[in-house]
């Protein structure tokens, strides 16, 4: 809806017209244009009626008020209009329900359908006022002060169906202004100053017509042609409301009528007898329904007569009595020719019921009429359950409401008397555990009948009392318990096993409640009972439960082991709990409606993926979804929308993310695998390896290094001959000899061959590598320039010897031999000359390098001898 203001506006007469300056005047208030027009002195009569202040109570016009006055009637009485109306989105329908508006509104939207100015002070309808709106098919004029409806108000409205003229001043049923609206549907013109309710022939013509509904506070007298106009209409509903005493009724009136409902609002106090005249002309009528409002408003009926005779002639079905006074007397009359009618649909409500002092048993018969349906309603008197002293009237129920009948105690007789129940509904009372259930009455085979109970907002407190209670029932199906405080006791209860569908919601519920509970339900709903934790062994054991309803509760977490396979309908909103997941409602495979809206929820990947899985299979149906789905957690999505929540592509995409993640790790070990054979990492990974291993895992005998040998020879197998037949023939043949470690003689047997080498060039004070191309290919001659190299590092010296007996190119060598280029590079070394003549300055050198072959003890670390070689 938008807000329409309406500007002022000035009929084009009055901007022609000079206006008068206010003033003073003993008629009214001369020179203002408009005069408050004189009041009805019925009106003084009628407390109620909007227009009945007397006048001794209105303010006096003063002289000083009188401007005021004026001024007031200009702006809202005149021509000076600025209500604030309410249009809706497609101008259809406008809202100006109780603005104070003496007058319709100008410049409405022309397309209006429906209309409502119920609730203000509008006076009269003019010509003018509904002209354009031929569209308007409903007007609401209802509680105004309307006393006047020009001929030709609706001339432009005849698609008019629904008119309220209820509760205004109309002296005079507005025939001619009726006349266009041949579309009428529904016209209420009741509770108007009208003094008679004849109908001209204009109301024979509205075929349409389907409820009508007239009278008033003044109305007294009902003739015999008043409706004879409607003979050939065929009413849906015909409603008549007279003074608070009917003073006549003319024997044929209703004898018109073709309706299937007629609510007569009339007293009859004064003339009871003519109830039976009006029962008599609806004999062989159409009618289904008949509705009395204070039949008898101020005296309980004392007569002797039957003022219901005549009833059973009937064909309603459905009878109602509001409000009003009954006595035992009445009530019983009543029931009487009930019993004889064809009534099966019973009403009394809100009536006032009193026993007489004197109690007429005429001795025609007890009460007991065969009922559908007996409703009891807002009877403040709960005497009225047993009238004659007895409950046999209830004998004949099939379905009986007793609510707010303001009784608190069920004798035991009462049960009895209830055999053919099969609906019982006494909500609304003052019923407690002990009056509701007497140990002393005898439950057993009562209620044979009964299906269905309703004992909400009651003051009932122990659930094992209702369970108790209703035991023995072998056909009870359905028990509303609710708005009570059951639940917070510790009980144990026995049920009627043929029980299917209970209600318990607005109670006082705990976890220990679900082992008082019967486990043969299909229904069961606890909201709104400050339950705060479920039982998941109840829900296992109930194998039948299709629906389960727990919203408004306090329940803090989901469990993950709730099993109930057959449940079909779960409602758990605007509890407590905060995460659910794909694995919440995994063991209800049968799950097809769920609600879930109103909780603090925890905006993570668990729900994002629940609730993308829900939405790809179609079950269950979130049926509150998207309203009330609110993240609270994390901070920064508080107050967000659950729908609104998308988190990152990634980021709870399980899958995506593992494939992600081992495609990733793969390019990194692959950059790794070839970066490491580029560089040789592998071979100096096995190398240290082996040199911690073989260093770290024996132990010393000492500290101190002790040298075994002077040199230590590393070659390759290619080389050697050339070792044997040169190298150790020379060395070993000096006096004193030198000795030398080779290790296909000096390696230990059956040891590990890194142990052998690590730990014969840590006893050997030099260790002499003889460099050829075999030698760059073999891998232990790398290893053995490595664990020397090392050692070396460790000591702080540099006791390597290189003898190079082919020519070498230092730039060709692999990777993994960078050691050895930066000593071929740096480093002296010995070249072994391929010209005999030369070979003896060679072993000169060699010696010098290895001292003096005297004996032999702990390394003293000696720096690298430098000679003259070949660099």
């Amino acid at each position: 809806m938008r807000p329409l203001l309406f500007p002022p506006r000035l009929r084009p007469a009055e901007l022609a017209a000079p206006q008068a300056p206010c003033g003073d005047g003993s008629a009214g208030m001369p020179g203002c244009p408009f005069q408050p027009r004189p009041r009805s002195r019925h009106r003084r009569h009628l407390p109620n009626h909007p227009a009945a202040a007397p006048e001794a109570m209105r303010p006096p016009v003063t002289a000083g008020t009188r401007g005021v006055w004026c001024l007031v009637l200009l702006v809202l009485a005149g021509d000076v209009v600025w209500p604030l109306c309410r249009i809706d989105a497609n101008n259809e329908t406008g809202l100006c329900k109780g603005q104070n508006l003496l007058q319709v509104p100008h410049s409405l939207p022309s397309g209006l359908r429906g209309l409502d100015l119920s609730y203000n002070k509008l006076q009269e309808i003019t010509a003018g006022d509904f002209a354009g709106m031929t569209q308007l098919r409903r007007l609401d004029l209802g509680y105004n002060n309307i006393s006047h409806i020009a001929p030709d108000a609706f001339i432009s409205n005849l698609l008019l169906e629904h008119l309220r003229l209820f509760n205004n001043s109309l002296h005079h049923i507005p025939a001619l202004a009726l006349q266009p609206l041949v579309n009428l549907r529904w016209l209420d013109m009741s509770n108007n100053l009208y003094r008679s309710a004849a109908l001209g022939s204009v109301f024979g013509k509205l075929r349409r017509l389907q409820e009508l509904s007239l009278g008033g506070p003044l109305l007294q007298d009902i003739s015999r042609g008043d409706f004879a106009v409607l003979k050939d209409t065929a009413l849906q509903k015909f409603a008549i409301k007279s003074a608070s005493s009917l003073r006549r009724y003319e024997a044929g009136a209703f004898s018109w009528l073709n309706a299937t409902e007629l609510w007569c609002d009339m007293a009859l106090d004064e003339s009871a007898a003519a109830l039976p005249v009006m029962l008599r002309d609806l004999r062989g009528k159409p009618l289904d329904y008949l509705r009395f409002r204070n039949l008898f408003e101020f005296t309980y009926y004392t007569g002797d007569a039957d003022p219901f005779a005549g009833l059973a002639e009937l064909q309603i079905t459905k009878l109602t009595f509001y409000r009003g006074k009954f006595n035992e007397n009445l009530l019983r009359l009543a029931l009487l020719n009930v019993q004889r009618s064809r009534v099966r649909d019973l009403e009394l409500v809100a009536i006032d019921f009193a026993r007489s002092p004197r109690w007429n048993n005429s001795g025609v018969g007890a009460a007991a009429p065969r009922l559908d349906r007996l409703l009891l309603k807002d009877i403040s008197n709960p005497d009225v359950l047993r009238f004659d002293w007895t409950f046999t009237w209830l004998s004949g129920v099939a379905a009986l409401s007793i609510i707010n009948v303001n009784f608190n105690y069920v004798p035991c007789d009462a049960w009895g008397e209830m055999r053919n129940v099969e609906a019982l509904d006494i909500s609304s009372n003052r019923l407690e555990d002990g009056y509701i259930y007497n140990q002393r009455c005898h439950y057993q085979g009562v209620m044979p009948k009964l299906e269905s109970f309703v004992l909400a907002t009651n003051q009932l407190l122990r659930l094992a009392v209702v369970a108790a209670l209703t035991q023995t029932w072998p056909r009870l199906a359905r028990l509303d318990a609710s708005h009570n405080g059951l639940g917070s006791l510790q009980e144990t209860c026995q049920w009627s096993p043929t029980l299917r569908w209970l209600a318990l919601h607005h109670n006082q519920v705990t976890a220990g409640t679900f082992g008082c509970l019967p486990t043969t339900l299909e229904y069961l709903d606890l909201s709104y009972s400050q339950l705060d934790r479920l039982d998941m062994d109840y829900f296992t054991r109930s194998a039948q439960l299709r629906e389960l309803r727990l919203s408004g509760n306090k329940i803090k977490f989901i469990p993950s082991e709730w099993r109930c396979p057959h449940l079909e309908v779960l409602t758990i909103d605007g509890n407590s709990f905060g995460v659910i997941n794909r694995g919440s409602f995994v063991n209800m495979p049968r799950l097809v409606s769920l609600a879930a809206g109103n909780n603090p929820y925890h905006c993570t990947c668990d729900l994002y993926l629940f609730l993308e899985e829900t939405r790809q299979r179609g079950r269950p149906i979130l049926a509150d979804w998207p309203h009330n789905w609110t993240c609270y957690h994390p901070e920064p999505l508080l107050d967000t929308a659950v729908a609104a929540y998308a988190p990152r592509p990634l980021e709870c995409d399980v899958p995506a993310l593992v494939a992600v993640a081992v495609a990733s790790t793969a390019v990194v070990v692959a950059a790794c695998a070839v970066l490491c054979w580029k560089l040789d990492a592998g071979w100096y990974l096995r190398a240290t390896y082996r040199l911690v291993r073989a260093k770290y895992g024996r132990r010393r005998a000492d500290t101190a290094r002790q040298c075994s040998y002077h040199a230590f020879i590393s070659y390759s197998c290619a080389d050697a001959d050339w070792v044997r037949q040169e190298l150790l023939h020379r060395l070993e043949s000096n006096t004193p000899p030198y000795r030398l470690c080779i290790h296909e003689r000096d390696f230990t047997p059956g040891r590990w061959i890194i142990d052998n080498i690590v730990e014969n060039i840590e006893r050997s004070a030099k260790v002499i590598f003889v460099l050829s191309r075999s030698f760059v290919d073999s891998e232990w001659c790398n290893y053995e320039l490595y664990f020397a190299h090392q050692r070396a590092v460790g000591l702080g010296s540099e006791d390597v010897i290189l003898v190079v007996k082919e020519p070498i190119d230092a730039r060709g060598l692999p990777r993994r031999f960078a050691r050895l280029r930066k000593m071929l590079g740096s480093k002296t070394y010995l070249e072994w000359p391929h010209e005999p003549g030369r070979r003896p300055f060679f072993w000169l050198q060699l010696r010098s390098l290895l001292g003096s072959p005297g004996e032999l003890g702990p390394s003293t670390g000696e720096e690298e001898t430098v000679v003259d070689a070949t660099t």
